[in-house]
């Protein structure tokens, strides 16, 4: 068994299936990828994440807004806690900061991934966090204001050991995407080697940054096979084992998902 630990589900590029999510979410079942977790980057878009969680077992939900749809009106702690009641909603986020897209905006994603974190520790929900070109002040802001118990993850890591060591001693979990698999990541490779295996996620990020070799094609989540695969091969360990140990992270890290596995919501 398998894990996606965040991909995008109500984006994927369903041209290859006739029968739509459904055939994406059965072909990844039949490669053993078992639980994803659909994330939501805005409000416009909590509904649907919400809506696929509930539909299909072993897929879970989260809410809250991507750095890059911060707008000038912040999300509030009331309003994240009110969105994250929903049935199968496991995880605030993702939130962060990304000072390479919106630097702009830096002065109201600060205010908002504060305001994630505070709900997610109000909760003791995980918070997903994106982080580009502001490692000091995501740092800064978990330090402050994320909770030791509840902690979350570093999503689609591509920062520098030093900042893992630091999200680690706060109690997050580090996921790695496809992006390990690229050439270019001589260094993100590194990085992995070093990350502790029990605090190891693995994720597409779907239908983004497909892992080679399907580079440059729509992503999904049957290829976190493929980034499983690569980092067990980095981590000079079978395929088995980095499966079985990343969806135990995933398990203790989103203890919510638990109260959904035995009685699973039906929309149909």
């Amino acid at each position: 068994m398998l894990v996606d630990s965040h991909c995008h589900l109500d984006r994927l590029k369903l041209g290859p299936y006739e029968d739509g999510l459904d055939g994406a979410v059965g072909a990844a079942k039949a490669k053993g990828v078992q639980e994803m977790l659909c994330v939501c980057i805005s409000e416009e878009n909590k509904d649907a994440v919400i809506a696929i969680a509930q539909k299909y077992p072993g897929i879970y939900a989260s809410v809250g807004v991507h750095p890059s749809d911060v707008s000038e009106n912040v999300v509030s702690v009331e309003t994240l806690k009110q969105w994250a009641s929903a049935d199968k909603v496991v995880a605030l986020g993702e939130s962060g900061l990304d000072y390479f897209y919106s630097a702009d905006m830096a002065v109201h994603q600060r205010a908002s991934f504060a305001n994630h974190l505070i709900a997610g520790a109000e909760l003791s929900l995980p918070v997903i966090v994106h982080t580009r070109d502001a490692r000091e002040h995501t740092i800064e802001l978990m330090k402050k204001y994320a909770s030791a118990e509840s902690g979350g993850v570093m999503h689609c890591f591509t920062e520098s050991l030093a900042m893992a060591e630091q999200a680690l001693a706060l109690n997050f979990y580090i996921s790695i995407s496809g992006i390990v698999t690229f050439n270019s990541a001589k260094d993100l490779r590194e990085v992995v080697k070093s990350i502790p295996l029990d605090r190891l996620l693995v994720e597409t990020d779907s239908p983004y940054l497909a892992p080679v070799p399907h580079r440059g094609k729509p992503n999904e989540p049957k290829h976190v096979v493929d980034v499983a695969r690569f980092i067990a091969d980095l981590r000079g360990i079978p395929f088995e084992e980095l499966a079985s140990i990343t969806t135990d992270n995933f398990a203790r890290l989103f203890p919510a998902k638990s109260l959904y596995q035995e009685s699973v919501c039906n929309n149909n």
